[in-house]
């Protein structure tokens, strides 16, 4: 990619997309490509199509997804699988079409197999069933990793793929419905300390091990892959290190400063146990993670403060 490159970042107003367009402004690209999903609607096949056709970008990230948290996707699996399937199938077909030089899809740490060997190595896809309550979301992220081959192999479309670790950061969903581990729980105990409340009560036990990374470590890794990656082979991007989300909750209670009592309701499930990946391949390459997990955490409940309304 060069400066004055077009690239389209498909999903800019969400958590993973803002934070790839803050790094490549950052970084000097200013021909950057974006709607909103009310200006272009990318489950539209005719929509889509027309965006492609006029704009032409050249290099395309593909951060735009419907995502949740266990709730969130066990309340709407059908939204979850037809919303991802339209959205990837869409954009990936029309970027092949209109001769995008090279795609960047963004897989899940979910689609692994619920009792997947740990750390996950990318050879370890398909090796087994995904953890049911997320299996809507997960098989239609595999659905789009297996199209980025199939285009690769039929037409030699250069699109890459790669599952990020879990990730949260500035921008991140804090919905009470639909939002994942780390913005829900800063959202639990700030406003469980503004209205004095004595205690919250968290959805399983607090066994399972999460893998957390900074968004903007995400962002710099997908511009490092896009300049340093050509492959038909996924490839992890983790920071190495997982907590149990026990232990990530006394971190948030600290960094809200939250001082009460947390209740595990060990009725509601826990998810899958472990989702640590092996990233030595993307190591091996020269890429490391330079945001610690409580320094991020410290940055995104500042956001969070800022921009609660």
């Amino acid at each position: 990619m060069e400066k004055l490159s077009k690239i389209y970042i498909a999903g800019h107003k969400g958590l993973v997309g803002s934070a790839i367009m803050r790094i490549l402004r950052a970084k000097g690209f200013e021909n950057l490509l974006f709607a909103t999903s009310s200006e272009l609607d990318l489950r539209n096949q005719e929509a889509t199509e027309r965006f492609f056709n006029i704009q032409r970008p050249e290099y395309v990230f593909l951060a735009a997804a419907r995502v949740g948290g266990i709730k969130a996707n066990m309340s709407y699996p059908a939204q979850f699988a037809y919303d991802n399937l339209q959205i990837q199938n869409n954009v990936i077909h029309f970027s092949w079409k209109f001769g995008v030089k090279k795609l960047f899809f963004f897989g899940s740490n979910c689609i692994y197999p619920k009792d997947c060997r740990q750390p996950m190595q990318e050879g370890d896809l398909l090796t087994g069933a995904p953890e049911p309550t997320n299996e809507a979301y997960a098989v239609a992220k595999l659905a789009g990793i297996e199209l980025c081959r199939a285009y690769r192999h039929q037409y030699g479309s250069n699109f890459i793929t790669a599952i990020p670790a879990s990730q949260f950061g500035p921008n991140d969903n804090f919905s009470s419905e639909s939002s994942h581990l780390v913005p829900a729980l800063i959202r639990r105990f700030h406003e469980a300390r503004i209205s004095g409340k004595e205690k919250v009560t968290l959805w399983g036990s607090g066994t399972p091990r999460r893998e957390l990374m900074h968004v903007d470590d995400l962002a710099e890794a997908s511009i490092f892959l896009m300049y340093h990656y050509n492959s038909p082979d996924v490839i992890n991007i983790g920071v190495g290190r997982d907590f149990t989300i026990q232990e990530i909750s006394d971190l948030i209670k600290r960094v809200v400063r939250y001082t009460d009592i947390i209740d595990w309701d060990t009725t509601k499930p826990d998810g899958i146990p472990r989702k640590l990946l092996d990233s030595s391949r993307i190591n091996l390459l020269g890429w490391r993670p330079n945001v610690s997990l409580e320094e991020g955490l410290k940055q995104t409940y500042e956001w969070f403060v800022k921009n609660i309304r």
